[in-house]
């Protein structure tokens, strides 16, 4: 589609979620080597979270081990093993303009400070007669990227 007014420049995160962290930290920490860089905790998405990494500088990607805060409450983010994976965006305001004037349904919430600190919103999982347009299943959140992520694919393209 011609005129859109964003890039998507890469895979920012990778969401899991299961009913008890600990158990993805063995995996991902103790058996594959990931870093945890933070942790994360809110009642409002229902969420506690360690947030690891895999590679440095403005290229790395985060995983996130989640589990639900109460297992019996939305959003259930253990249900969905992978919860959702985030994409870069070097212009959020303008994809979420862009996209929703395309009929792609966003989760509540609008834009808003992400776990990580960047400013994030979600696109639904499942579409309606209004917006047709959804992640078919899948949860993907838009993060906006940072001037040194931007640099940095940007630098990449050219290579």
């Amino acid at each position: 589609m011609s005129g859109r007014p964003f890039t998507v420049l890469g895979i920012q995160q990778i969401a899991i979620g299961g009913p008890d962290k600990q158990l993805l930290k063995t995996l991902w920490v103790d058996m594959l080597g990931l870093e945890v860089t933070g942790n994360f905790r809110s009642e409002r998405e229902n969420v506690d979270e360690d947030i690891c990494a895999i590679g440095r500088g403005p290229l790395k990607v985060e995983v996130d081990l989640m589990q639900p805060i109460d297992p019996g409450k939305k959003p259930a983010v253990h249900t969905t093993p992978l919860n959702h994976v985030g994409l870069w965006i070097d212009d959020l305001p303008a994809a979420v303009q862009w996209l929703s004037a395309q009929g792609v349904r966003f989760a509540p919430g609008g834009i808003r400070k992400g776990a990580a600190g960047f400013d994030i919103c979600f696109l639904h999982p499942k579409s309606n007669e209004e917006f047709p347009v959804s992640g078919e299943g899948v949860l993907i959140e838009l993060v906006q990227a940072p001037p040194e992520v931007v640099s940095a694919f940007g630098r990449m393209a050219l290579a």
